[in-house]
C-alpha cells in the first residue's frame, strides 16, 4: 500500500513529503498520515519539514472526497483540516514548510502555519481560491487569514480569491522568503541549522504562550464551522 506522507528521520530533524497523486489532494486519509508523522515528530523531539516532491505543495482538499462527502461529508473533512492546522500553529517544535512551486486553498494555509515557510522562484501560483470554486471561506480560514496574512492583503485573499506569485505571497504573509529553485534545499538546511540552535523547550513553551489567544480563537471558530454548514457549489 502506498504510503500518502512519508517520513524520514535524520540528525534531529524529521522530513515529511506530501505524495498524494498529481497535486497532493488532502484527504481524510493524508490528514490521519500527516497527524501520524507530527506524533513521530513530537515524540522524537525532532524539527518538521513539511514538503512535497512535485511542483506544489497542496492544490487544497480532495475536491472528490468532498462532492462525494455531501454536505455532512465537506463539513468533516473541513473540521478534519482546522483541527490539523491549528495543531501546527500550537506544535511544540520548529515547522519549516518548503514549498516547491505552486499551493492552493488548504495548500496555502499549511504554509502560513510553518514557523518559517520558503517558496521558489517561477511561474507558480499561491493562494486561497474558495471563493472562486463556490466555497464559502469557513471561520476557522476567516480566523488564520486574519492572524496571519497582512491586513492589506485579507480581503484580495479571502474575499477575491486572488491568488499571487511566490514574491508577493511573501508581502502577503503566506511565505517567509523565495530562493531559486536549485537553492531550495540548502536554504531549507540552513534554516533548520538556526532552528538547532536555538533551545527547543523554550522555543515551544514560548509559541504556545504567544498563542494561546489565537488558539482558543480557532477553536471557538472551529465550532462554528461544526454547528452550520459550509456552503460549497451550492450544496
Amino acid at each position: 500500500m502506498t504510503e500518502l506522507v512519508k517520513y524520514e528521520s535524520a540528525d534531529g530533524i524529521a522530513t515529511i513529503t506530501l505524495q498524494n497523486g498529481k497535486v497532493n489532494a488532502l484527504s481524510t486519509p493524508v490528514f490521519q498520515e500527516l497527524n501520524a508523522a507530527f506524533d513521530k515528530a513530537e515524540e522524537k523531539n525532532e524539527i518538521v519539514i513539511l514538503t512535497s516532491n512535485l511542483g506544489m505543495l497542496s492544490a487544497g482538499f480532495d475536491l472528490k472526497e468532498m462532492q462525494s462527502g455531501g454536505p455532512e461529508g465537506i463539513q468533516a473533512l473541513v473540521a478534519t483540516g482546522s483541527r490539523f492546522t491549528i495543531r501546527m500553529l500550537n506544535f511544540p517544535l520548529p515547522i519549516i514548510v518548503a514549498v516547491p512551486g505552486h499551493a492552493v486553498a488548504k495548500g496555502a494555509f499549511l504554509s502560513m502555519c510553518a514557523d518559517h515557510a520558503i517558496g521558489i522562484e517561477g511561474d507558480f501560483k499561491i493562494g486561497l481560491n474558495e471563493t472562486a470554486i463556490g466555497m464559502a471561506m469557513h471561520h476557522v480560514g476567516i480566523g488564520l487569514a486574519k492572524a496571519c496574512l497582512s491586513s492589506r492583503f485579507m480581503h484580495r485573499s479571502v474575499f477575491n480569491a486572488e491568488m499571487f506569485t511566490p514574491e508577493t505571497a511573501v508581502q502577503a504573509g503566506f511565505l517567509d522568503q523565495v530562493v531559486h529553485a536549485d537553492a531550495l534545499k540548502d536554504t531549507i538546511q540552513r534554516v533548520a541549522k538556526h532552528f538547532k540552535g536555538i533551545d527547543l523547550k523554550a522555543f515551544g513553551m514560548t509559541k504556545q504562550r504567544a498563542r494561546k489567544n489565537m488558539i482558543a480563537e480557532l477553536e471557538a471558530a472551529l465550532e462554528k464551522d461544526l454547528s452550520e454548514p459550509i456552503h460549497f457549489g451550492g450544496m
